[in-house]
């Protein structure tokens, strides 16, 4: 034991010894040096993997919350390339019906619990055999399930939901109502990835309305699709490339229907971190007089 501590620290004999280090003089280093370090030396990381952040808010005007939300993220790497794998949605109980947020909560729940109960033994077991379904096949079939459990369990409730699915390089998205996902490139640019299933979205779609009148149309917030409402319901699901390089967003209208697009991509591209920005999202809102609850997942592939 003695010779394992004497190779790894050295031996008192050979700590007197004077080594070329023991001449050197330190000095801090200046701002200039450290933006240099900084800027020349760009993160580099051996394995792709995902990051993600969240942030929620009941607002400034609501005495309670009915926004839910579930970012799932995960890493296996070892003999085999990495894969990476996550899981993130946003649910908004539909305001004055009873049970809106057990309706958001359940739907969470019900579809992230489905989705991973199919991808676990992939995950975490070597796997014996092909997924069945597609990953489409399997988002539409989990998102049924909430409907059919939120009008069983919560008669009269609603619920949006916004559910994407990100594995390797592409993301499968799960949509209705009016939560959205986003893809936030570096360079500027933001593109809404879902269509709103509002009663504003159809009549501005029909020529009703113009881009302007939207904006004062007073009943912004009427859906024509919910979980929980009516007797079918079609889900919007697609897959799509993840967005690269920049972020995958998904957030309720307390975000997006509060602040503009252009000060978004402003908030991600400031903040030093997904989850500052994410903050910094939520603030913004709330500032802006926080009318709705306030959700937002943030996402990216890094590697």
């Amino acid at each position: 034991m003695a010779d394992f501590f004497r190779k790894l620290f050295g031996s008192k004999e050979e700590s007197t010894k004077p080594r070329p280090m023991d001449t050197a003089t330190t000095a801090p280093l200046t701002d200039q040096q450290i933006q240099s370090i900084i800027s020349s030396q760009a993160p580099k990381y051996e394995i792709k993997q995902l990051v993600a952040s969240v942030g929620q808010s009941v607002g400034k005007q609501r005495d309670h919350n009915e926004d839910s939300l579930l970012a799932l993220t995960n890493t296996i790497s070892g003999t085999s390339e990495s894969v990476p794998f996550g899981l993130y949605i946003v649910a908004d109980g539909m305001g004055g019906h009873q049970f809106g947020e057990v309706a958001s909560n359940a739907a969470i729940r019900i579809v992230g619990g489905n989705i991973m109960k199919k991808f676990h033994s992939f995950l975490y077991k070597l796997p014996t055999q092909a997924l069945q379904e597609s990953l489409q096949e399997v988002m539409e079939s989990s998102i049924m399930e909430a409907h059919q459990y939120i009008q069983r369990e919560a008669p009269g409730s609603g619920t949006t939901i916004t559910a994407a699915l990100a594995l390797g390089q592409q993301v499968t998205i799960g949509h209705v109502g009016d939560s959205r996902a986003y893809a936030v490139y570096q360079d500027g640019r933001i593109e809404p990835l879902t269509r709103d299933h509002s009663l504003v979205k159809r009549l501005e779609e029909l020529g009703h309305l113009s881009k302007d009148e939207v904006e004062s149309f007073p009943h912004r917030n009427v859906l024509i699709r919910a979980l929980g409402q009516g007797e079918t319901l079609e889900a919007d699901i697609f897959t799509v490339p993840f967005p690269q390089p920049g972020y995958l967003m998904i957030c309720s209208d307390g975000l997006w229907g509060v602040v503009n697009e252009k000060d978004i991509v402003r908030i991600l591209n400031e903040a030093p971190t997904l989850s500052r920005a994410c903050q910094g999202m939520v603030e913004a809102a709330n500032a802006a007089g926080g009318p709705d609850n306030i959700s937002v997942i943030l996402a990216q592939i890094i590697g």
